[in-house]
C-alpha cells in the first residue's frame, strides 16, 4: 500500500512539480503547527509552576499608542496572568522557544524533502534566520490587536476559565502559524534551490 502511494504521488509530483511542492509545504506546515499547538501550553505551565515570570513584565519597541491613549509596544507582556496582565516573560518565552523548535523541524523538512535543495544549507540557514527575526517582529505587533481580546473572550466573557486560556493560547498558535505559512513559502522558493549539477566526464579522450 505505501508502495502503491509514493508511486501515485511521484507521477503527480512528475506532473505538477509546482502545486506537490505547496501541497507538501502545507502539510508539513501544519505538522508544526500541531507541534507548537501541543508544546506551548506545557511550556506556559512549566514557567508558570516553577518560576515567577509571570511577574515579569517585558514590554520593548514602543511604537504609537492604543486607541485609549495608552503606549503600544511591539513585543506587549505586561506582568501578571491573562488576560488581566500579558502573561509576562512567561508568556514571551513561551511563544519564542515553541516557534524556534517548530521552525528548526521545519527548515530540514522543507529544504531536505520539499524542495529537494542542494544549495549550500548555511546559507539557506541565514536566510532563514533573518525571515524568522522579521516574522517573530511582525507576528509580535500583530498579536498586541488579537490576543488580550481573545483571552478576555474565552475566560471572563465565555467563562471557560483554564479551558479558555488553553484554547485561546491554540488560537493564538494558529495565527501566528498562519502568517508564518505565507510569509515563509516565497521566501523557501528562493532559498532553497536546486543547482544543476553539471555531469562528470569520464574515461581518457583519444
Amino acid at each position: 500500500m505505501f508502495t502503491a502511494i509514493k508511486t501515485r504521488w511521484t507521477t503527480f509530483a512528475d506532473g505538477h512539480p509546482e502545486l506537490s511542492k505547496f501541497l507538501m509545504f502545507f502539510v508539513f506546515s501544519n505538522g508544526v503547527t500541531l507541534l507548537q499547538i501541543a508544546l506551548m501550553p506545557l511550556f506556559r505551565w512549566a514557567f508558570d509552576a516553577f518560576t515567577d515570570l509571570t511577574q515579569v513584565s517585558f514590554q520593548v519597541l514602543p511604537i504609537g499608542s492604543n486607541v485609549d491613549g495608552s503606549q503600544y509596544y511591539m513585543f506587549n507582556y505586561a506582568a501578571g496572568p491573562l488576560p488581566e496582565g500579558g502573561g509576562g516573560l512567561s508568556y514571551f518565552l513561551s511563544v519564542q522557544i515553541t516557534l524556534l523548535i517548530a521552525q528548526v523541524i521545519n527548515f530540514f523538512l522543507q529544504r531536505n524533502i520539499t524542495f529537494k535543495s542542494n544549495t549550500s544549507a548555511w546559507i539557506a540557514a541565514g536566510w532563514y534566520t533573518l525571515a524568522y527575526v522579521v516574522i517573530t517582529f511582525v507576528a509580535a505587533a500583530a498579536q498586541g490587536f488579537y490576543k488580550a481580546p481573545i483571552y478576555d473572550l474565552l475566560m471572563n466573557i465565555w467563562g471557560w476559565g483554564a479551558t479558555g486560556a488553553v484554547v485561546a493560547d491554540v488560537i493564538t498558535v494558529i495565527i501566528n502559524s498562519a502568517i508564518s505559512f505565507w510569509v515563509f513559502y516565497p521566501i523557501f522558493k528562493v532559498i532553497f534551490r536546486q543547482k544543476t549539477v553539471e555531469p562528470t566526464l569520464t574515461g581518457a579522450s583519444a
